[in-house]
């Protein structure tokens, strides 16, 4: 029998055994995240503005997960189309992840799940905002190694309401993934700025890699 394992209790160690998941550093592997990326109106840039400005305030108090996502995630979604056709969002998705040589299954459920016909566009997962990125990247990492289209590129994002972080992965020739810039709303300015320009980035290539594989 399969043992099941909480994807939350993964470290990266444990993909890169079970699954052969390996980081790279290629220039050319994770361009989405930099390149193509068009400039905001200035009515988007008061919409982040505003995001910024309330997470900061309720930053005061105990930011929980739900919070998160009510503040930060759902705008900016929101800002970046993917409640609006042709994607679709549900939320609270169980994935089951098998290891190839092991039998294990690794479960868990995705917070925010955008797809469009089925492809997924971007995993987001919220954490409580005392939560360092690098503690929700195995399980984001875990989640998108379920990516039932292996041929092209899964991409994702782990946020913990005060920082974004952006991933990409590609399940051949073997799996690897890259990771964007951190951006952080603590930084001076508004970082999220860049984060609305790349999820509606991830959003005209997801649309574009759809329509040529209908071909």
């Amino acid at each position: 029998m399969a043992q099941a394992l909480a994807a939350r209790t993964l470290k990266l160690a444990d993909l890169r055994a079970k699954f052969g998941l390996q980081r790279t550093e290629a220039a050319d592997f994770f361009p989405e995240w930099q390149e193509s990326l068009l400039a905001l109106t200035a009515i988007e840039q008061q919409a982040v503005d505003r995001i910024k400005a309330n997470y900061l305030y309720l930053l005061e108090y105990p930011v929980l997960e739900i919070i998160v996502k009510m503040v930060v995630l759902s705008p900016l979604l929101d800002l970046a189309g993917f409640y609006a056709p042709p994607f679709r969002v549900t939320g609270e998705l169980e994935v089951k992840v098998t290891a190839a040589d092991e039998g294990e299954v690794i479960q868990g459920t995705i917070d925010i799940l955008a797809l469009q016909e089925k492809f997924w566009v971007t995993v987001i997962e919220a954490k409580n905002s005392e939560f360092s990125l690098t503690k929700a990247l195995p399980q984001g990492l875990a989640y998108m190694l379920a990516h039932p289209h292996t041929d092209r590129p899964a991409f994702g994002a782990v946020t913990n309401g005060s920082e974004f972080l952006f991933i990409k992965l590609a399940s051949t020739p073997s799996p690897r993934y890259a990771l964007s810039n951190t951006f952080s709303l603590l930084n001076r300015g508004n970082d999220y700025y860049q984060v609305l320009q790349i999820l509606k980035r991830f959003g005209t290539f997801v649309q574009s890699t759809n329509e040529i594989g209908n071909l």
